[in-house]
């Protein structure tokens, strides 16, 4: 059976278990599903048992259906370049974001650690296709449906420690909400934050509406942890030889992280009770001896025995260890503490800083590619943000509404500053590694006549990593404050063949190229046919 049957199967016991779905429903679905001919026919058995109990959310969702074209990417060498191959190798994928992620699936299911999207929930967004329930809005049940199986595909793309991030105005957010409830599930939601992005605010009926939404869930929520963020104002309560620090507790102190679920985080550490520094701080170790002999576990909260922020067995353990020690706490016992050095803080619901406001989206955009060519670009100092709070040195981040590319600059910046600021466990001697992949549909407007993707998202990568534009011209204002940011962009397209073509050198075998998917050339026909037939069959799926 295959892993995408088996997930389905699994998320019906979970249905059950949240008493969504009846059981007798769910054994017949099951049924059904193993008996599907292939894993789109199984997905569509699946969304049968999608109800809204819970939330009460209902909407008219789009019907998918086989077609006999098979999607697949097709590199554009034109606007792809390579300037540095040390540095990582980014994205651009231009086309339908359901096709893109569809594509995507075959070589990144759980190996995706952030997603950030700004879905369109303005009227001209959607073209011709939406229809209005409220001025400059389009028909909730078409955002609604058109989000629900990009975001069901998201999941599957989601690591297991990966988060979601969705921003959406006031309008909006009670029903997106409910949707991302549905399918990532209440458990695994993690706040709805207040975006602070029009100060002066704009007179809708009375009110001044200076805000907007972030949807915050995580793929599973025993398995993410946010880091903290930078603090210019913490002061240091501790001094050694490095400098001055603050205590940490390693226990995790949020009580859903237990021992049950998070066996890998429990385990014992061993104190000196008789070598002690001039912080009053204990001495540890691993493993018991004769002088570590004082056993020491996470404290127990609410009657439940909690786990450690660390494992046992951390890469990063033989650092870690220089920096973790034992300290007495208010009961006579011990606690395992761990220092903490950078000038960092836990992250507000209200994100009110003067850098997030759209302004300072718009007047990048300018800097860059010109003034009125994109409406409402976000600011790349709120995307660092949603970056630095979610990511590590090597995540891979997807934005699959990505216009005109803000959370690119966004990860570009980030890799860079890394270089200089270091990390919370030692100092970085190099750029970040994160890399980004980005998903725009090729929409033209009246300002953009070959089409966003092609007049704004490309131009704005190639100007920011390269210095110039494509056709060599260097004359933008934003190249002259700032140093290009290097780096290597593999740039997409959506390209389709019929599943029956038979012609020679223009069968499904010879124009889909494995390499764009992380394959190596294969050596056999017969393996490329086995790897195009097993993994392709999602990419003939439309919706209605």
């Amino acid at each position: 059976m295959s892993t995408i049957k088996d997930g389905l199967l699994a998320e019906l016991d979970r249905r059950v278990t949240d008493k969504i779905l009846e059981p007798t429903n769910a054994e017949l679905l099951k049924k059904l599903i193993k008996d599907a001919n292939s894993d789109n026919e199984a997905m569509m058995i699946a969304e049968l048992g999608t109800t809204y109990k819970r939330t009460g959310l209902h909407f008219d969702k789009r019907l998918e259906k086989m077609t006999n074209d098979i999607r697949y990417f097709k590199k554009n060498k034109k606007l792809s370049f390579h300037t540095d191959d040390s540095k990582p190798t980014h994205k651009l994928i231009i086309g339908d974001n359901y096709e893109a992620l569809q594509n995507l699936l075959i070589q990144y299911k759980g190996m995706i650690d952030v997603i950030y999207i700004d879905p369109p929930y303005g009227k001209d967004s959607m073209g011709e296709f939406a229809q209005t329930n409220y001025e400059n809005a389009i028909t909730r049940d078409n955002l609604l449906s058109m989000l629900y199986p990009r975001l069901m595909l998201a999941k599957m793309l989601l690591s297991d420690n990966g988060v979601i991030f969705c921003s959406i105005d006031d309008k909006n957010q009670a029903y997106v909400k409910c949707l991302f409830d549905e399918v990532f599930g209440e458990k695994n939601f993690i706040s709805t934050s207040i975006i602070m992005n029009n100060r002066g605010g704009r007179d809708y009926g009375g009110i001044a509406i200076q805000h907007e939404y972030l949807l915050i869930f995580s793929k599973n929520i025993y398995e993410y942890e946010l880091n903290p963020i930078e603090d210019p104002d913490r002061q240091f309560q501790y001094t050694d030889e490095k400098g001055g620090f603050n205590l940490m507790e390693l226990r995790n102190r949020n009580v859903k992280f237990n021992n049950r679920n998070r066996p890998n985080l429990f385990y014992p550490f061993f104190l000196n009770p008789n070598k002690q520094d001039s912080n009053g701080l204990f001495a540890i170790a691993l493993e018991e001896s004769e002088a570590f002999n004082v056993k020491v576990l996470p404290a127990i909260s609410q009657g439940i025995q909690t786990v450690w922020r660390w494992g046992k067995e951390e890469k990063s353990r033989e650092n870690l260890n220089k920096e973790i020690f034992g300290k007495a706490n208010q009961n006579g016992g011990y606690m395992i503490v761990q220092k903490y050095r950078k000038t960092t803080k836990m992250q507000r619901s209200i994100w009110d800083e003067k850098e997030f406001v759209n302004e300072r989206g718009t007047e990048a955009v300018k800097d860059i590619i010109g003034k009125g060519i994109f409406d409402y670009p976000k600011s790349v100092s709120l995307l660092k943000r949603i970056v630095e709070l979610s990511s590590k040195n090597d995540s891979i981040i997807l934005d699959f509404f990505a216009g005109s590319g803000s959370l690119g600059h966004a990860v570009l910046d980030i890799n860079r500053n890394e270089a200089k600021e270091g990390n919370l466990i030692e100092e970085a001697i190099s750029e970040g590694n994160r890399s980004f992949i980005l998903c725009q549909l090729n929409e033209i407007t009246d300002t953009t006549p070959q089409g966003i993707a092609y007049d704004v998202t490309a131009k704005r990568l190639k100007r920011i990593m390269t210095g110039e534009c494509y056709d060599g011209t260097k004359d933008f204002e934003w190249i002259k404050k700032n140093k290009p940011y290097g780096g290597n962009l593999d740039v997409y397209e959506i390209a389709s063949v019929a599943n029956f073509e038979t012609t020679k050198n223009k069968t499904p075998f010879d124009v889909i190229d494995e390499t764009l998917y992380g394959k190596k050339k294969f050596t056999t026909l017969q393996e490329k046919i086995e790897w195009v037939c097993g993994n392709f069959s999602n990419a003939q799926k439309t919706m209605e």
